[in-house]
């Protein structure tokens, strides 16, 4: 079994896995990984994991994701909607829309969203990791006298 084992660490070595599982707790990593292995092995699936037209860039607190509309956008059919792993961009030409994963998870109400120079400009401020932690209660169950 010990063998077993040591052609795993070799192979994962190889694969240039880390060395103690305590990366595979970040999600980030995780999701870099699978899609880096995706894009090398199914290119045509890899445009569905893909950003599209977006740009994404990511600030210490913020996500600025600009969209090239073009000249000819009519802004008041446009709407944007976020969630907190998603923005979706509707009501382009030809009643198009554009849904864009984020790369981090966000606060759908702290936005701002501006239309500059033939791009839409959309600032979205992440989602903070919650450090709070509680402790729960241990109960005892009684069994009964015997």
């Amino acid at each position: 079994m010990a063998s077993q084992w040591e052609e795993l660490e070799k192979w994962m070595q190889g694969q240039q896995l880390p060395k103690g599982f305590d990366l595979f707790r970040n999600p980030d990593w995780v999701e870099n990984y699978v899609r880096s292995l995706v894009t090398k092995s199914l290119p045509s699936a890899a445009a569905s994991l893909g950003t599209g037209l977006a740009d994404i860039k990511e600030t210490k607190r913020s996500l600025v994701i600009t969209y090239p509309l073009g000249e000819e956008a009519d802004l008041t059919k446009l709407r944007v909607l976020i969630r907190e792993d998603k923005l979706r961009i509707a009501g382009m030409a030809e009643g198009k829309g554009e849904t864009i994963t984020l790369p981090k998870l966000v606060v759908p109400s702290k936005s701002s969203v501006h239309y500059e120079g033939a791009s839409l400009v959309v600032k979205i401020m992440k989602r903070q990791p919650r450090r709070r932690v509680h402790e729960a209660e241990i109960r005892r169950i009684w069994q009964g006298e015997e």
